[in-house]
């Protein structure tokens, strides 16, 4: 169900995210006791495609304060997209101007395949979440025009404070920031949906950020990797009828 490619789409980063339990060795110290070895053979089946490996500074942190935390990413070549990243409990794979759904599933489907043959007692991982983020942003001027009536006309996204908020209070109506979100349950996947609207910079700028977020926990993630194809095409049909619905008009046509 994917929709006709942006030339000029304002995509930051697409970010897929699997999480996976960690084993608890004591009070609030939760550890991926293979992680070691994980590292090691995951590299070997990525390294003919990403043969950049890119230690993160969160590399050197004690086991029992990593979980959860990447801390080795690998490339094509150094600073090159998409990537694949890896900490104790958690596997992301990113990409950004570049990005093309195809070629991006098949970067996950690649990654979590790898993943699985690599880690010891594959067959025992236990995951716990799965995330498709999608962060887009445009340039906006917040002091020449009204962020609400940008929403509203060309997002379809009514939000507005009331302005005798700012009468006689010496309240400057512009907003120094503001951070917009709204969750809901869905079926396919099952999950939920987030949608958050944010005051941020594009390219140093001041910009309006978006993001739309499929996530499925606990119960509702995906046990077995052959289902995690299934949810793949499920989040990202979801995320692109939002993005596109959300966008329809002088906006989609700005990124044609």
């Amino acid at each position: 169900m994917t929709r006709k490619v942006l030339k000029n789409k304002p995509l930051v980063e697409a970010i897929f995210e699997l999480k996976w339990e960690l084993t608890q060795v004591g009070q609030g110290i939760n550890i991926d006791p293979h992680y070691k070895i994980l590292v090691g053979s995951l590299y070997s089946k990525l390294k003919d495609e990403y043969p950049y490996h890119e230690p993160l500074p969160a590399a050197s942190l004690p086991d029992d304060i990593a979980g959860y935390v990447v801390q080795h990413r690998f490339r094509k070549g150094e600073n090159e997209w998409p990537l694949v990243q890896i900490g104790p409990g958690i596997l992301t794979v990113n990409d950004t101007n570049g990005y093309i759904w195809e070629d991006f599933e098949k970067i996950i489907i690649s990654a979590v395949t790898s993943l699985f043959e690599s880690y010891p007692n594959a067959e025992k991982i236990k995951i716990n979440s799965l995330l498709l983020r999608y962060i887009d942003a445009i340039e906006f001027d917040y002091k020449s025009d009204d962020i609400y009536e940008f929403l509203s006309k060309n997002m379809k996204t009514g939000v507005k404070l009331y302005p005798d908020l700012f009468k006689d209070t010496g309240v400057e109506a512009v907003p120094s920031s503001f951070n917009l979100g709204f969750s809901y349950p869905c079926k396919k996947p099952e999950g939920s949906i987030h949608l958050k609207f944010m005051k941020g910079k594009k390219e140093s700028i001041d910009g309006l950020i978006w993001e739309t977020m499929v996530q499925s926990t606990g119960d509702s993630a995906s046990q077995m990797k052959e289902k995690i194809q299934n949810w793949l095409t499920e989040a990202h049909d979801l995320s692109d009828d939002w993005f596109f619905k959300l966008i329809e008009g002088d906006l989609e046509r700005r990124f044609e």
